[in-house]
């Protein structure tokens, strides 16, 4: 008996020795949190008025600029950070567009519109997660409130203008203070404060700087959160915007009707990039006025669009598009009476080559180099980039993981 007892012993020691190793194998908790600063330009973080970004920025890798897909609007450009994938190929082709299989209406601001699963293509990165048995939380994303595939992030909040940007930090504070079990490996956080400000007084304002300051000092919580959790040099940090600003006017806008009849046209969504659809019996006639050279303005067939822009094959985009020179909107007579002219002074949607459409890339935290600037790069490579660091499979995708392998750190 007493050795059965010793061998029982012995073997209790062995196995509580080989849990004790298999403890210390396991990776530490190293959340990413993907963090969107919309409209945020890429020179704003010159301006003084960041000093929390700028410091993630000088410590890690920071791109000169990023280069957003066409067209440069919030949830095409959202979406593809996400997927990977240009807005043609994802589905979300613009913040309002029409499904010609369906009839269907996409309204980004219409939660009611928007949340059909038929406008979401592509896999974004919480989808992959939770269906990779990770755990992903979204503090707002344009589309992660919505089912897609049937998928929803694990935690995941609808989107309320309302909440400030310090709530939002503390709700991400919290998803990191609940069990090792649940806590989540993959967490967005969104901040559209610095867009709007900059809509409705423009990229120079003095409420935009305040915009800038007051997001910097929730990012400025976030840290701080981090570091009492001891997280701070454990998670990685990405911080992108979708898009830049531009300065816009009333005064520089083009009427559409005074080069077209607007009865002749089937479906139109007017702004910066303008589709139409004529009706049957007159696309000859509004080609011939569209396409011929403008001033401020060029349009196209959208089989004839530029290739660089990748903007062409999916049937939710109209078949004609116009698109205003920076500075310039595309308009209607009607829109332009009943439009606030103190208001709407910035704008986004241009050439993805503008330099104002330049958007900002930060990246910190242990997955990648230290002190590192480089050149611009698209943002359908952060997909693969983000799959890397978070260890998961990455869907089919648009990106070129060899752009961004430099960012990363050498492997230990």
């Amino acid at each position: 008996m007493p050795r059965l007892v010793l061998a029982a012993a012995a073997m209790t020691a062995l196995l509580l020795v080989a849990c004790a190793a298999q403890k210390l194998k396991s990776p530490p908790y190293a959340p990413l949190i993907l963090i969107s600063i919309d409209g945020y330009r890429a020179d704003y973080i010159e301006r003084g008025l960041s000093p929390n970004l700028s410091a993630l920025a000088r410590e890690g890798v920071r791109a000169q600029a990023l280069k957003p897909a066409f067209p440069t609007l919030t949830f095409p450009n959202h979406y593809t950070i996400v997927t990977g994938l240009y807005p043609e190929h994802h589905g979300i082709v613009n913040n309002r567009m029409l499904d010609p299989l369906s009839g269907k209406r996409f309204v980004s601001s219409d939660p009611t519109l928007a949340s059909d699963p038929l406008w979401w293509g592509g896999e974004p990165l919480w989808v992959g997660m939770e269906r990779q048995g990770k755990h992903a939380a979204t503090m707002f994303w344009p589309g992660s409130d919505y089912a897609i595939d049937g998928v929803r992030p694990e935690f995941w909040k609808s989107f309320d203008r309302g909440v400030s940007a310090d709530d939002r930090v503390e709700q991400v504070l919290q998803w990191l203070d609940l069990p090792a079990s649940r806590r989540p490996d993959f967490i967005t956080l969104y901040f559209d404060q610095v867009d709007h400000e900059a809509h409705d007084f423009g990229p120079d304002a003095k409420e935009v700087a305040a915009a800038l300051t007051a997001v910097d000092h929730a990012l400025g919580l976030l840290l701080a959160g981090l570091e009492q959790r001891q997280l701070r040099h454990a998670a990685n940090l990405v911080v992108v915007s979708d898009h830049g600003m531009t300065a816009t006017s009333s005064e520089r806008s083009i009427a559409l009707d005074d080069l077209i009849d607007l009865r002749d046209v089937e479906t139109v969504e007017v702004g910066v990039l303008t589709g139409l659809a004529p009706k049957a019996g007159h696309e000859d006639r509004i080609e011939q006025v569209l396409l011929a050279p403008h001033p401020h303005m060029s349009c196209w067939r959208k089989t004839q669009m530029p290739p660089r822009l990748h903007y062409g094959m999916n049937a939710r985009i109209l078949p004609l598009l116009c698109l205003a020179e920076d500075g310039w909107t595309i308009s209607t007579h009607d829109a332009l009476e009943h439009a606030d002219h103190e208001k709407h002074r910035g704008e986004h949607g241009y050439d993805n080559d503008d330099p104002n459409m330049r958007a900002l890339f930060v990246a910190h935290g242990p997955a990648f180099r230290h002190g590192l600037v480089v050149a611009e790069f698209d943002n359908v490579d952060i997909y693969p980039l983000l799959t890397r660091v978070l260890g998961i499979r990455a869907a089919p995708n648009d990106g070129d993981f060899s752009v961004v392998a430099p960012l990363l750190a050498p492997a230990r």
